[in-house]
This record gives C-alpha cells, structure tokens and sequence, in this order.
C-alpha cells in the first residue's frame, strides 16, 4: 500500500491533466499539469528504487540522477552547434542567436553552480542558490511547453470542419512563398483533400496582409500556390489584411462567424508555433483546433526558444510574480 501512496500525487495531476485536455486542449494549464504528473512520476520512482535493496535499482538511481547533469551540458553543446548554424545559414539577427545563447547561458549556469561550491564566499553562494532557483522554474516551464507542444502538435482533427485556416509566414522577395510556408499550405491541402474525399469540401482561409517588404499580400501568394495544386479558387478565402498571428486568427474569426455562425475549423501553423497559436486561438473564440506542420530541423530550436518567450511573458503576471518569490527565497538567510 505505501508503494502506491508515493505515486498518488502524480496519479491526481494525471486525472487532472486528462480531464483539462478533455475540457479544452488548447490551455497552458494542461502542458503544466502533464510536467507535474511526470515529475511527481520520476521522484516516486526514485523513493522506490531508493528502497529497493539490489544491484540493479541502485545502478538504475545513479543513472536517473546522473542522466540529467549529462543531459544539460549536452543540450548546451547541441544548443551552441545549432546557433553557429542558425547564424551561417539565416544571419546575425537576434531571433537566430537564441539558441546559442541560451546554451551559453546553460554553461553559464553551470560555472557559477561548480564555482559557488569551490569558493568561501557568502555572496557568490547567494547569487548561486538564486540564479539556480530560477533556472529551476524556467527549464521545467519550458519542458512542460515542449512535451505538450509536441503531443498538441500531431493533433488530427476526426470531426468534419468548415474551414482551414492556414496562417501566413512572410514571402521569398516579397512575392514568392517561402519553402516554411510551403509547409503549411501543403498541411492545409491535405487536410483539404481528405475532408473533400469524406464528402464535405472545407473553404481553405488563406491568412496574411501584405508587409512592408512584400510585393503582394502574403493571402494573395498564398492562394496562387493553392491554385496550382489543385484547390478550386471557389474554396479559398483570402484574408489579406493581418499583419501578425493575433490578427490572422481575429481577422479570419470575423470571416467565419459571419459566413457560417456555427463553424467548425481547423487552423494551420509550423509544429513549432502550433501551440502557442493554440493558445491565441482560444483567447480569439475561435471553434477549432491548431495543427503543426514539418520545420527544418536546424531552424527548430530557435524557432521553439522565441515561441515559449513569447508564452511567459504572455502569462507575464503569474511568471514574473513567481521569479520574484524565487529570488527572494534565494536571497534570504
């Protein structure tokens, strides 16, 4: 009985993780509430193979307790290796130098962690236990964005729908889709193509205005690429006045709603970017899920970095608020 009662705490954020996904699958609650059932997982485990008398569970307890030191200073190296080839391949912007700094900062982290223990300094230990107690939050905050960003990502949608909304992502030369766009629209017309073939042909909604380096708006493109491949012009919509994700989702609400009241739809995106267009399409009323569609790899980590900053300080009240709880913790006696 006791062996169960270590794994009741994950057992509760399990039932209460499965019960937010049935509620509403577009929350940031579920994602926190999937890295909660999974950590609580993980320390239970550890408590029994804590208890366990043999061989094999103490080899078993090193490695779960070595796995992650390892897997930090691996995760810099491959974040530094990615931001040298994010910078040869996309430029020296600061959207494309995330993710070497952020496994610089993980390095960073590390020094002043190995350095607090070697040196007789009060403050250096401070300034340690403060800095770890935010990474802490950080890195659990952004596992939890990645585990459910990753699963909300595949999503399929099973029900018949009104609508594929695909949301623009800028143009080659100002006029010309680019091959991450590509990737979207061609979500788009698969979906398209098999809900044509259950007997309900959708409107594909083809989302972006024109920027102030493009030739043509980024809807216009959009809808040629479609043309080309098959999509009858009658069953693509062009919204051609947004200029960023909130007002893709808002401008193609208003289409919707006023065609059809009762809509069901399902909004495109890049994988990267699914989850938290998930998250603005909740907060925009919009009836229907987001799907992701394939990146780059090299382009991903960057891409994901930017994505989960913009979730934090979407949430800036309760992150901050915490951050400023866990500073104060590490700095008091």
């Amino acid at each position: 009985m006791t062996g169960l009662l270590v794994y009741a705490p994950a057992a509760i954020f399990l039932a209460l993780f499965i019960g937010g996904v049935l509620r509403d699958p577009r929350r940031f609650s579920n994602a926190v509430l999937l890295g909660l059932t999974v950590t609580f997982t993980a320390l239970a485990m550890l408590v029994e193979l804590g208890r366990a008398d043999s061989v094999a569970a103490e080899l078993v307890l090193v490695a779960m307790v070595l796995l992650p030191a390892v897997g930090t200073l691996v995760l810099a190296g491959l974040l530094i290796a990615n931001g040298v080839k994010m910078i040869q391949k996309e430029g020296r912007r600061l959207a494309n130098l995330l993710s070497l700094l952020a496994g610089l900062g993980i390095l960073g982290v590390v020094g002043l962690l190995l350095a607090a223990t070697q040196a007789d300094s009060h403050a250096l230990v401070v300034a340690a236990r403060t800095v770890f107690l935010l990474a802490s939050y950080l890195s659990f905050l952004f596992l939890c964005f990645i585990g459910y960003g990753f699963l909300y990502g595949r999503l399929t949608p099973r029900e018949d729908v009104d609508y594929v909304v695909v949301l623009g992502a800028g143009l080659a030369g100002g006029v010309r889709v680019t091959p991450l766009l590509a990737g979207r629209l061609d979500r788009g017309r698969l979906l398209y193509e098999a809900q044509t073939l259950r007997g309900r042909a959708p409107v594909i909604i083809a989302s972006g205005g024109k920027g102030p380096d493009e030739g043509v708006p980024e809807s216009h493109a959009m809808a040629d690429y479609l043309l080309e491949r098959g999509v009858p012009d009658d069953r693509i919509e062009r919204e051609d006045r947004s200029r960023n994700t909130e007002e893709n989702l808002a401008f193609s609400q208003v289409i919707m709603a006023r065609e059809k009241p009762d809509y069901l739809c399902v909004v495109v995106t890049n994988n990267f970017h699914a989850f938290r267009a998930a998250l603005l399409a909740r907060k925009a009323g919009i009836n229907g899920q987001v799907v992701g569609s394939p990146t780059a790899a090299y382009f991903w980590p960057s891409a994901t970095i930017r994505e989960f900053v913009a979730v934090f300080l979407a949430y800036r009240t309760v992150n901050l608020g915490v951050c400023a709880l866990l500073v104060l913790a590490g700095v008091l006696p």
